[in-house]
């Protein structure tokens, strides 16, 4: 069979067990951000058939993963941790020359998947339902959990592993099966995580791969009427269509879509910290984490002082080849990215506040795009409420508190959001009155914790969580039992 293509490996769907040819012919390549000549892989593009054959082989697994012990399957999940732990070093180069995350990064979300994994083992064997009482007297009645059979999922490029982890952790720990669609510009570490189920010896079609086109893969899994769930990781636009089919089928759809986070600084902060993590939570990964800093709301009072400290914060993250180990911002994923944000910026009515320097070595080499702070005085321009995933802050001024939470609330996103003060009152204020799923004070908003809750409000999220011990309901269903003697 073919391994080769050039000087790049080739990629191909796991199902059952086995990297499977495609029934297609078509083949599509993912190229290193930083350096455009280098071909990181070559990969068969799934088809509608492909699909088919991956349900086929998730469905004969279900059976057998679904009826083993919760402890057994914990077993499962904790090797698999130990076989992630143990490539760590392979698994993050090899993420840094397919998305261009900076290697410190990609060795923090290999460590992550490893916690992840370690946690749903956890999850696995952790007590499900509750004793109810019943009318009728001498009768049991108790309510458990069951899974739900064959799970879709589909993940973004940006965390290429984390993300299908967080999905798969809590879906496997509950008995599903599950066929997994990554993005295309992160097939190579597909190909990885496929390989490190062999290698923790997970039983053969509980975990699919299919790599290739999003419409065509997403929407033959859909069209499957034993496929029971889909959870998205993606575009808002993207999300919505694959909301409405899930709708059509009645089936469950869980989507974390996009966001225009924001941080509110206030002026009694401390303007150094929030200039710091402002700065980090806009910059690093180059702007393309869900969670990244979009927009900082600035109290009037202190926006002089603080423009001077955010620009210092900024300089002092190294725009870089994303191998070295003082890069901070690395490339953006593709030259069309790259372009797109340059557009934007372009259209933009903003006063430039600040704009890095991008060596010509790499900008000749690589997808670069200099890190931006650009202030707007209208919140409802394009540059302040659509999503660029690029290292592109956008400052807005309030005249108070109120007046800040509620710039900070026009967006139609709710992912993330992040408030600078010393003002106990007003931090609980603003955990109460801000429109985001996930709040912070004193911090960025990048992030949360592996066992806490991912997922925002409004236009970012569906009505399901991530992550955590609520991760475990979206893959699963409830049951209510009466048992009268």
């Amino acid at each position: 069979m073919k391994e080769m293509i050039a000087s790049a490996p080739f990629a191909r769907s796991f199902i059952g067990g086995t990297f499977v040819d495609s029934t297609s012919s078509s083949t599509l390549t993912s190229s290193n951000p930083a350096n455009s000549s280098d071909l990181v892989a070559e990969f068969a593009t799934g088809s509608r058939e492909d699909a088919c054959r991956a349900v086929d082989a998730a469905q004969s697994a279900y059976p057998s993963w679904s009826g083993l012990t919760g402890m057994a399957r914990a077993e499962f999940l904790n090797r698999w941790a130990e076989v992630i732990e143990a490539r760590t070093e392979e698994l993050a180069v090899a993420m840094t020359r397919e998305v261009g995350k900076p290697i410190v990064e990609s060795r923090g979300e290999v460590a992550r998947c490893a916690v992840i994994l370690r946690y749903y083992a956890g999850e696995a064997v952790r007590p499900q339902g509750q004793v109810i009482p019943c009318q009728m007297r001498g009768a049991l009645q108790y309510s458990i959990r069951g899974p739900l059979g064959v799970v879709a999922m589909i993940t973004p490029w940006n965390f290429p592993l984390a993300i299908p982890l967080w999905k798969l952790g809590p879906a496997l720990a509950m008995g599903n099966t599950a066929v997994l669609k990554c993005a295309e510009a992160s097939s190579w570490m597909g190909r990885l995580l496929a390989e490190t189920t062999l290698e923790a010896e997970l039983p053969e079609g509980v975990v699919n791969l299919l790599l290739g086109s999003g419409p065509i893969l997403g929407d033959a899994l859909l069209d499957d009427n034993r496929v029971r769930a889909l959870s998205f990781t993606g575009s808002a636009k993207v999300g919505r269509h694959l909301a409405a089919r899930c709708a059509d089928r009645g089936i469950k759809f869980q989507g974390e879509m996009g966001g225009k986070n924001v941080a509110i600084v206030l002026p009694d902060a401390d303007l150094d910290v929030a200039a710091k993590w402002v700065a980090s939570g806009a910059m690093r990964f180059a702007g393309q984490k869900c969670t990244g800093t979009s927009r900082v709301v600035v109290d009037s009072a202190i926006r002089t002082e603080f423009r001077e400290k955010l620009a210092a914060a900024v300089v002092a993250l190294p725009v870089g080849d994303p191998t070295e180990e003082s890069t901070a911002v690395g490339p953006v994923i593709s030259a069309e990215s790259r372009q797109r944000i340059d557009e934007a910026v372009s259209r933009a009515e903003s006063e430039v506040l600040y704009k890095g320097e991008v060596p010509q070595a790499l900008n000749e080499r690589g997808h670069y795009v200099s890190p931006q702070v650009h202030a707007v005085a209208d919140p409802k321009a394009e540059i302040c409420q659509t999503e660029l995933f690029g290292p592109i802050l956008v400052e807005l001024t309030a005249n108070g508190f109120d007046e800040a939470i509620e710039l900070a609330n026009q967006s139609e996103y709710g992912l993330s959001a992040s408030l600078f003060t010393r003002d106990l009152p007003a931090a609980l204020q603003y955990v109460s009155r801000i429109e985001a799923g996930m709040v912070r004070v004193n911090a960025d908003t990048t992030g949360v914790d592996p066992h806490a809750p991912f997922g925002g409000v409004k236009g970012s999220s569906t009505h399901s969580r991530e992550q955590g011990p609520v991760a475990i309901d979206f893959y699963s269903e409830v049951k209510t039992v009466q048992i009268s003697g």
